[in-house]
């Protein structure tokens, strides 16, 4: 049997996974990222977390074949240097070399959208595919691509940012400087905002007194209350949906994947937000008229995508 590292480096945490050739993760740890600090330091730390899955899986470093690491930003996996990373502070750290030189095993790096795309690809909702589109609707919006069973991450590795590309001129503003990106709309973010918006617009609306007895306003409450029958609630979903269906026709009519997943905390809504985001879909994608069409999915992974995709990121290099 052969024993990967998949390492998840997030703002907040470090996690790291020994994943098994069956794509099973075996044994897990994590830590704290606590930033602001150096990289160095952080490096030493998923070092550190990757040897404590090594030893609950009851293994040695000697098992293991190789290491990846799925990284907020831009990583050059050509050269092992995250280029840039405003979420941890980077510019231009040689995170390989610097792992290196506490697990002398092969290290790999990869944004960590195209490493949970590539999980999916190898182990979960797009497994079987050829080309597939992954697409995270959380407080951003990740992308990841995968061509000809490759990640696709560009001239420069800043490829497969779905989420800014613009689906309205001059909309709301988005993070990365533009206006009416995907991301504005689609992400949980966007639909909080838009949650918000119409509340403010309708005084009566159910959701404010649903949102006291949350304690907060949610990307689950306009969900809740259309249940409910709320009719400004009603309309943030439709809302919703209508922006969602354009990213996603936007991404199929370019790509034409043979799969597209999407994932999420907003995924898990199900049907009342799946049949008619699909159904929207299907009417407008260029090729509404083939025989073979991309077929849409809820991602199965959930947070465990980024780290089995870093873990196999040597097969994808």
């Amino acid at each position: 049997m052969k024993y990967y590292i998949g390492i998840d480096l997030g703002g907040t945490n470090i996690k790291a996974g020994v994943v098994d050739e069956n794509y099973n993760i075996i044994a897990k740890a994590t830590c704290k990222t606590n930033l602001p600090r150096p990289a160095e330091d952080i490096c030493a730390d998923m070092a550190k977390v990757s040897l404590e899955a090594v030893e609950k899986a009851g293994l040695t470093v000697d098992n293991i074949e190789c290491i990846g690491i799925g990284t907020p930003g831009i990583a050059n996996s050509a050269e092992g240097i995250i280029e840039y990373s405003n979420n941890l502070g980077f510019d231009n750290v040689p995170v390989v070399e610097l792992m290196r030189k506490h697990i002398d095993k092969p290290v790999y790096v990869e944004n960590d959208a195209n490493a949970a795309a590539y999980g999916e690809f190898v182990a979960g909702a797009a497994k079987g595919a050829n080309n597939a589109v992954a697409i995270t609707l959380g407080t951003g919006v990740g992308g990841g691509i995968i061509i000809n069973g490759k990640i696709y991450s560009g001239s420069n590795f800043a490829g497969a940012e779905i989420g800014h590309m613009v689906i309205e001129v001059d909309g709301p503003q988005c993070t990365c400087g533009r206006k009416g990106c995907f991301e504005v709309f689609s992400s949980a973010t966007g639909l909080i905002r838009m949650t918000k918006e119409a509340m403010e617009a309708d005084k009566s609306s159910a959701m404010w007194e649903m949102s006291k007895e949350d304690d907060h306003i949610s990307a689950r409450l306009p969900f809740n209350a259309m249940r409910a029958g709320d009719k400004a609630a009603t309309e943030v979903v439709n809302k919703y949906i209508k922006y969602l269906a354009a990213g996603i026709t936007n991404t199929i009519n370019i790509f034409q994947p043979d799969i597209l997943c999407i994932g999420g905390g907003v995924c898990n809504e199900g049907d009342p937000l799946l049949v008619p985001m699909k159904e929207l879909v299907a009417k407008e994608v260029y090729t509404r008229a083939s025989k073979k069409n991309t077929k849409i999915v809820i991602a199965s992974l959930g947070n465990d995508a980024g780290i089995i995709g870093a873990a196999f990121l040597g097969l994808s290099k």
